[in-house]
């Protein structure tokens, strides 16, 4: 990547296995961010896929100047992903979003206004949760009370006060993702546990804002197993703090 003048804002997107899903989204991104009257970058952090996923992302990146591929070559966890792309992310505001665009793009307006508009806060968090938040479309009943229940077991083990610790949507200063994410550890889903709780230990002030959100149907989250690997890793991470 040419080093080029820092960009006002970074959008970090990891991907693993998303031929199906990244077209549409990079090309609602592209559109969206022709508004933009600032200087940004969007950073597409691929992990080893078995679908052509980089090859995918760097022709249709090819032509966009401000869009990036960073290629991990390994596949170790979204954590790992999110991770690679924030250290690199020059941004003066960095967020990181799903691939799904489960959060729509226009939210990112409103969570930099918000952060503009409010210097005492260094990371902005999605809550779904949130009486405010308008959801359009919702996962199986099942599906939803397993994860509601989880993220109040989460809170519980790790201290965390934000309801909704697993939103894929988060927005940070640069400082503040600097430190935290140059310290970050966790490879897996239960790195935003992580990310809250450094925040948190190194004085970073964290709040949360109402969103909309669609799911999709093609998460790449596995209810159970995933949420037993998490379970460890938050049992593990609250040791470590």
């Amino acid at each position: 990547m040419s080093e080029q003048p820092a960009p006002y804002l970074s959008i970090v997107i990891p991907a693993f296995n998303e031929v199906r899903r990244l077209p549409a989204s990079l090309e609602k991104m592209a559109e969206f961010c022709e508004l933009f009257t600032f200087p940004f970058e969007v950073l597409i952090v691929v992990e080893k896929s078995s679908d052509g996923t980089l090859e995918l992302a760097s022709m249709m990146t090819s032509k966009q100047e401000n869009f990036h591929v960073i290629d991990n070559q390994v596949h170790r966890g979204k954590g790992y992903a999110v991770r690679s792309g924030m250290l690199r992310a020059r941004g003066e505001f960095l967020f990181y979003m799903d691939t799904d665009l489960s959060v729509p793009l226009d939210e990112i307006s409103v969570f930099l206004g918000y952060l503009e508009n409010n210097p005492g806060v260094d990371l902005l968090v999605g809550n779904r949760q949130h009486p405010q938040s308008d959801i359009i479309k919702r996962q199986n009943w099942l599906r939803q009370k397993m994860g509601q229940t989880f993220n109040l077991i989460l809170r519980s083990l790790s201290q965390v006060t934000l309801r909704d610790t697993q939103c894929g949507f988060k927005a940070f200063r640069a400082r503040a993702a600097r430190e935290i994410f140059s310290r970050q550890q966790l490879d897996g889903f239960a790195f935003d546990v992580e990310v809250l709780l450094l925040a948190k230990k190194l004085g970073f002030k964290s709040a949360d804002l109402p969103v909309r959100w669609i799911n999709s149907t093609e998460s790449k989250v596995h209810i159970v197993s995933d949420s037993l690997r998490m379970f460890r890793d938050v049992i593990r991470l609250r040791r470590r703090l």
